[in-house]
């Protein structure tokens, strides 16, 4: 599986879907305060994915689901699980979030998505050790889908 790495932000990317890393869903979406590229993309969507989120209940830790993009141009967005209960992602949830959403993204013909760094902002994984645990993990994955792996920056050029 070929992966291109860029630097810019998840939301520009020219795709069919993109990766939101969320949290189990046992706390209800209404009560959270999304931030990092869960807050981007809830300011940038709107509610609708969020509510259609909410109607999953509990998911279990490394699984996909999928929403709707509400406003954003994309025909989906899969929300992954990388981070546990205690607000912490490890080397097996981002392994499983990566095979998980791209079983999900083969399941609904996606061509191409984009991910973020999954684990290495609210669940304190470092950046560098998390973006390499999905490099192998994509590597290790026989698929047509492209994806595009995003390490976030906020300046535009």
């Amino acid at each position: 599986m070929k992966v291109k790495i860029i630097t810019g932000d998840l939301l520009d990317q020219p795709c069919d879907a993109i990766i939101n890393p969320w949290n189990r869903n046992i706390i209800p979406w209404w009560l959270l305060l999304p931030h990092g590229v869960s807050g981007a993309i809830k300011r940038k969507a709107g509610l609708q994915p969020f509510i259609e989120l909410g109607k999953y209940g509990p998911i279990p830790l490394g699984k996909a689901v999928v929403t709707s993009a509400g406003n954003l141009p994309y025909k989906a967005i899969i929300h992954v699980v990388g981070i546990n209960g205690f607000w912490r992602a490890s080397k097996i949830s981002i392994q499983d979030s990566v095979r998980s959403a791209i079983e999900l993204a083969h399941k609904l013909e996606i061509k191409s998505i984009a991910f973020p760094i999954i684990g290495s902002g609210a669940g304190g994984f470092p950046v560098t050790n998390a973006e390499g645990i999905m490099l192998a993990t994509f590597s290790q994955i026989s698929s047509t889908v492209e994806v595009t792996l995003v390490r976030y920056s906020s300046s535009k050029k």
